[in-house]
């Protein structure tokens, strides 16, 4: 019975060198021949020791195909394609106002807050919120309308008079 060492160690030069001619690359050559015996080692059907080399030989092509339909989709960065995810500066601006805002939310009554936070972060109806608060439609309304005024007159104060 041959293990799976001694298949690895009589094989994997013809695999390496099967794949390298495939591929054109050594990296990627190394990574198909170790693709190769990974998926050979996992197999569950039993290996014909007189097809052994076609058998990995497959395994091989199959892996370099596998490959080359991945890459058809891959495209190579280049400058062009700015990364659109904010940079530091813009992730530690958001947080600083971000903070600035919760502040802020804090600092109001908490009716006025309860109402504000189910009409912006939750998206309820005023209806809803008004039955929610017991209050009225207008009353609900109007607490929102002055919240957001609030946060409007904060954000510009922030944008006109950056030191403070």
């Amino acid at each position: 019975m041959i293990t799976f060492h001694d298949l690895y160690e009589r094989y994997a030069p013809d695999v390496y060198r099967f794949a390298f001619w495939l591929a054109g690359h050594s990296a990627d050559a190394e990574d198909i021949t170790s693709e190769t015996f990974t998926r050979a080692w996992a197999s569950h059907t039993k290996i014909r020791t007189e097809t052994v080399k076609a058998y990995l030989f497959t395994i091989a092509r199959n892996i370099y195909l596998e490959q080359q339909r991945k890459g058809k989709r891959q495209v190579e960065l280049t400058p062009d394609y700015a990364d659109p995810s904010p940079g530091p500066d813009k992730q530690v601006e958001d947080r600083l106002n971000l903070q600035i805002i919760l502040n802020t939310i804090q600092e109001l009554p908490e009716t006025d807050r309860a109402t504000f936070i189910m009409r912006v972060q939750h998206q309820l109806p005023y209806e809803e919120i008004a039955r929610v608060m017991n209050l009225s439609l207008a009353a609900v309304k109007v607490k929102v309308h002055r919240v957001r005024l609030k946060l409007a007159a904060m954000q510009l104060n922030e944008e006109t008079e950056p030191w403070k």
